[in-house]
């Protein structure tokens, strides 16, 4: 039967909140190197809006923790032109949704900078950005944009899931010198979990086993990597030994667990919330298939939100992200068996 494979990591830890280990993070960093500053909307005295840089400001001031005025643009040139000059930036947007109104200066600045100058000029810098839907926030607020900076050669995007991998990725992020976009899912700022003890950092670009099976392997992005290990332990019933990857990296895309996972279980299911048509999902199907195609015992099933616009409504919200019985059902298709059959 399967069974979790834990991460290696110091013998102390603590269960934190995911919110609380991103503030660890910031506070640590921000102490061991005075290049460090954040800057964004309501991040200060209000102690930003999923309250990750609550007492940052009362512990490192206003020069080092930077409330913003409501102008994303301005927000993420600003940061840019700190990097370029050796500071280290950490920028946070109160939604990715937001980040469109910057998406010039990200894409044609902070992604190519160094690629334009030779590399004479580094852009260290971090943008955090909350994402997802399920808070009844609608359309402008509520998607899951990964696809959009995952296509962009010249940035590094991640998506920690767990609260120790938020920590120890959010480290490693500040310390780059390469513009990171870190995208944090809204629905896991509340999730806790075992956080290591004392200073640590999680590489980028590296993909996570989260769990080991032979009968289908299933690859989720973000926060879906999280039901998806939901739905692999509650499969268990039904006599389904599922492999979870936690995709972490968006790119670059780590192919080396994903391969030998789908080489091993001869089957794949990839989920994301973003909309699958061009998505992420896409990526990885068609990475996947020319990868492992004489491995393959079934076709690669996909699975994303709903295509439309994010309703407001909480009915209608629900039904347009993906679950873990959506997740469960994918499953089953790809094994040729029934629902609620072994």
């Amino acid at each position: 039967m399967a069974t979790a494979t834990p991460a290696k990591a110091p013998a102390a830890s603590d269960e934190k909140l995911y919110r609380v280990a991103l503030r660890e993070a910031l506070a640590e960093e921000m102490e061991r190197d005075d290049s460090i500053f954040l800057i964004g909307e309501d991040i200060g005295i209000f102690g930003g809006a999923y309250r990750v840089t609550e007492g940052l400001l009362d512990r490192f001031g206003p020069q080092r923790v930077v409330d913003a005025p409501i102008a994303e643009e301005a927000i993420v040139g600003t940061a840019i032109g700190a990097a370029m000059l050796g500071l280290r930036p950490v920028v946070e947007l109160m939604t990715i949704n937001f980040s469109l109104i910057a998406y010039d200066q990200i894409v044609n600045n902070a992604a190519k900078i160094r690629y334009m100058f030779g590399g004479e000029v580094k852009v260290p810098m971090v943008i955090r950005m909350p994402g997802g839907a399920g808070h009844q926030l609608s359309a402008q607020h509520s998607h899951s944009f990964e696809v959009l900076y995952g296509l962009i050669p010249g940035l590094l995007v991640v998506a920690p899931t767990t609260p120790a991998d938020a920590k120890g990725m959010l480290k490693s992020a500040i310390r780059a010198d390469n513009p990171v976009m870190f995208l944090e899912s809204m629905s896991l700022y509340n999730v806790k979990g075992e956080v290591p003890a004392g200073d640590y950092t999680t590489p980028l670009g590296k993909a996570a086993l989260r769990r080991t099976g032979s009968d289908v392997t299933i690859v989720g992005v973000s926060r879906m990597a999280v039901l998806a290990n939901e739905a692999a332990k509650q499969l268990e019933e039904e006599d389904i030994d599922a492999e979870v990857v936690d995709l972490r990296s968006i790119r670059p895309i780590d192919w080396d667990p994903i391969v030998e996972s789908v080489r091993k279980t001869s089957r794949c299911v990839v989920v994301e919330e973003g909309w699958s048509t061009y998505g992420v999902t896409a990526e990885l199907a068609a990475g996947v298939q020319e990868r492992c195609f004489d491995y393959l015992d079934a076709p690669i099933r996909r699975l994303g939100g709903a295509q439309v616009p994010m309703p407001y409504n909480q009915q209608l919200e629900k039904t347009s992200i993906p679950t873990s019985e959506d997740i469960k059902r994918l499953v089953r298709v790809t094994l040729g068996r029934k629902p609620g059959l072994s």
